[in-house]
């Protein structure tokens, strides 16, 4: 989950390996440092803390090559010490490091005896003594032999005084292309200023790069050529603009970025989806075999599947498991071909909902993947897939992402109920219909922000929340709660709201705030009863409503627009994003940077 970035070019090296950490911080953000070679010598800077500390360490210099890290701690806490780049005990090497080396502690006692000296306590220094170990005068083939040696996940990139090697393995790599200089970097954000022209490594594969150029070769040695990738997304699309933080500016996007994920791929002649990603693999033949769908997933990813469980199993009729990536494969799953598994990863590298997609396409499964980056892993080694086409998502907590996911796994269903018959010609109008005004009733939900914000002030000092929903808002409650920890640090719990009195009621009294989901759909006479039952305790009432006759029993109330049953979590789950956004703003967190928290975890 740590952000690296590369560079080798006649720049100003270390202005480039500064911007393009600030642009990776969203990764990792405990410590971060930089290491380049000058007057021949490798040096190395690094600092506790954010970009803006290395940066005022850093004095000009005319290097050609330097490498940079901004850590999420795994190994080792957030001190100077365990700061990448790690060096080997003569300076002649410098390695950065995302992943973690599960064996690393019996080759760190293997490398202590023979007489290398480690100065931090992570995993990843022992890559650089390895290479140190191995070296002989060819690096490419030292870091070959090093990563033969350990188990784990890794994109690292090794410098020395005239070139970078580079590999991974369960963890992204790219290389960018420019005028006479060379990138790499764990996202394209890092560089995307400054090229469009993108190689993607794939595991195993290594990467030579000095300032002619550069070569990869793959796990077998043979010379591999990679086609050049131009990548779309522009320098704005990754800036805040006029907003105060980037979360809030994604959740303002939403109305935008669900009209991109829909774009396209409405058959209004035939009310059907159009998936040019399902169409040569997901044929009327294969579907006729599914007898069960399983959603892989994980956070509010895995939130997002569980709406998708309702939505799939209303209009397909194929019974749905929706299970956390991060246990599937610890408990021996029974899965085969009959099944078919979706997984669903914004950042498309998801370490753990990787390993899932892994065990399911093993056991027989055919595997759709439902991802936001184009070229992940996760999209290139699922069987067929849909793109959610959110744009960069910078905040660490997830919200465009999010509704773009729900969009996509309602176009699924679409797809999939049509092609077997189970949506009718008016169930499928209904769904085109409401599906395509959800960007505007968004809108009007936008609208509201400062009544929410409003609320989210009187309440901001509240230690606790309980969020409730019933049926498919139920999931809505889990996002909300989600949320609001996050970046608040505020303890919430999400549960189905009539499960409330099975527990969670002993905890209500007049701190204890209960944010309700409570549009009128068909649990709605039941909503009312447990709001009724949180009233009569004493405790402070939030709704989010379509009708105004709940008003007496909520302390506080945000109206929403109608608009099917199925399709109100688009509009709910705005609500829940900006409650959370304002109460962290209100509390002074680091909104986009919550604590302990990355964007993309990579990691077990």
């Amino acid at each position: 989950m740590c952000g690296i970035i590369g560079y080798i070019g006649n720049k100003d090296v270390l202005s480039i390996i500064i911007s393009g950490l600030k642009r990776l911080e969203y990764r990792g953000y405990d410590s971060c440092g930089v290491g380049f070679v000058e007057e021949k010598q490798l040096k190395i800077l690094k600092t506790k803390g954010r970009i803006e500390k290395l940066q005022k360490k850093i004095e000009k210099t005319n290097t050609k090559i330097a490498v940079g890290h901004t850590r999420w701690a795994t190994h080792g806490v957030p001190i100077e010490e365990n700061a990448h780049p790690h060096t080997d005990c003569q300076n002649r090497f410098a390695v950065v490091h995302n992943g973690i080396i599960e064996n690393y502690e019996s080759l760190k006692k293997i490398l202590i005896k023979e007489g290398h000296i480690f100065r931090s306590e992570t995993d990843s220094e022992v890559i650089v003594h390895l290479i140190e170990k191995f070296y002989n005068g060819n690096l490419k083939e030292a870091v070959k032999k090093t990563l033969s040696q350990i188990v784990g996940s890794y994109g690292l990139i090794v410098l020395d005084k005239q070139q970078m090697v580079v590999s991974r393995k369960g963890s992204p790599i790219v290389i960018g292309v420019g005028e006479n200089e060379f990138f790499v970097a764990s996202d394209i954000s890092a560089i995307i200023e400054h090229t469009k022209d993108i190689v993607y490594l794939e595991d195993y594969e290594i990467a030579v790069i000095n300032e002619n150029g550069y070569s990869i070769i793959s796990k077998d040695d043979q010379l591999v050529e990679k086609e050049i990738q131009k990548i779309k997304i522009s320098l704005e699309q990754i800036e805040k603009g006029n907003y105060k933080h980037f979360m809030l500016k994604e959740i303002f996007e939403q109305p935008t970025t669900i009209k991109n994920s829909l774009a396209g791929r409405i058959d209004l002649n035939n009310l059907t989806a159009k998936l040019g990603g399902l169409e040569e693999v997901l044929t009327q033949e294969p579907l006729k075999k599914i007898k069960r769908i399983m959603i892989l997933a994980c956070g509010t990813s895995w939130h997002c599947g569980l709406v998708a469980k309702y939505i799939l199993e209303k209009y397909t009729r194929i019974p749905v498991d929706v299970d956390y990536a991060s246990e599937f494969r610890y408990r021996n799953p029974v899965i085969d071909s009959s099944v078919l598994t979706i997984v669903i990863s914004q950042s498309g590298e998801t370490a753990d909902t990787l390993s899932a997609l892994r065990e399911a396409k093993e056991k027989g499964s055919l595997v759709l993947g439902v991802v936001n980056v184009v070229g992940s892993t996760i999209a290139r080694e699922s069987d067929c897939g849909v793109y959610t086409r959110a744009g960069v998502e910078i905040g660490v907590a997830s919200t465009k992402a999010f509704t773009s996911q729900l969009v996509v796994m309602f176009l699924i269903s679409l797809y999939i109920g049509r092609k077997i018959n189970t949506i009718t010609d008016s169930q499928a109008k209904e769904i085109i219909e409401n599906l395509e005004k959800i960007s505007r009733k968004i809108k009007i939900v936008l609208k509201d922000a400062e009544n929410i914000k409003a609320i989210a002030e009187k309440y901001k000092n509240s230690n606790n929340f309980l969020y409730l929903g019933r049926g498919i808002n139920y999931p809505l409650a889990l996002e909300g709660a989600l949320k609001l920890k996050e970046i608040s640090y505020v303890h919430a719990e999400g549960y189905p709201a009539a499960e409330m009195k099975h527990g969670p009621i002993a905890l209500v009294d007049e701190n204890m705030p209960c944010f309700f989901i409570a549009n009128k759909d068909q649990n709605y006479e039941k909503v009312i009863s447990n709001m009724n039952e949180i009233k009569t305790r004493g405790g402070k009432i939030i709704s989010i409503a379509t009708e105004k006759e709940i008003e007496d029993l909520s302390d506080e109330i945000v109206y929403v627009p109608k608009t099917l049953e199925v399709l109100s979590p688009f509009v709910n789950v705005v609500v829940l994003q900006l409650f959370a956004y304002y109460i962290s703003d209100f509390l002074k967190r680091d909104v986009d940077k919550p604590r302990n928290l990355a964007k993309s975890v990579t990691v077990e």
